[in-house]
């Protein structure tokens, strides 16, 4: 006898109130969204946080380290890091900042764009899935009601 895709087989676990709870609903959709990431930009090495920061540095070209760590909401030694990698991979340059010569800019190379472009798409596609269910009304009040989710700690 075949064995049962782990997807199908039906739960013996009860989980009590987390179903009926909101946060752990937007851990779930959260755990969903980055499985379905990992099939598309994921493929290039990105995660959802990395292709945020790409994007940022790519509206914001010269943006400051510190800049980029408040935009992220990521700590000043965590942007240091991810900073590292990316130059490591060739995707960023790190610049003297302008009026700031204590100071760090940074901006993608052509690689970097070249990678942002193509992972760019692939988002689009993923995106797509993400709210296949979902109305174009839906998803518009879905979004601007993820926004009111404690809005002072965004």
């Amino acid at each position: 006898m075949p064995a049962i895709p782990a997807a199908k087989k039906k739960s013996s676990i009860d989980y009590g109130l987390l179903p009926e709870l909101v946060g752990y609903q937007l851990r779930m959709a959260q755990i969903a969204l980055f499985r379905d990431f990992a099939h598309g930009p994921g493929e290039e090495d990105v995660t959802p946080g990395l292709f945020g920061v790409l994007v940022i540095i790519e509206a914001n070209p010269d943006l400051k380290q510190s800049e980029l760590a408040r935009a992220t909401h990521l700590d000043r030694s965590t942007v240091v890091t991810v900073i590292d990698n990316l130059e490591r991979r060739g995707l960023v340059e790190r610049r003297v900042a302008l009026h700031d010569r204590r100071s760090n800019a940074i901006r993608l190379t052509a690689a970097g764009t070249a990678l942002l472009r193509k992972l760019k798409r692939q988002v689009t596609q993923h995106e797509k899935r993400l709210l296949d269910n979902f109305s174009e009304a839906e998803r518009a009040n879905f979004i601007a009601l993820l926004q009111k989710v404690f809005p002072q700690h965004r």
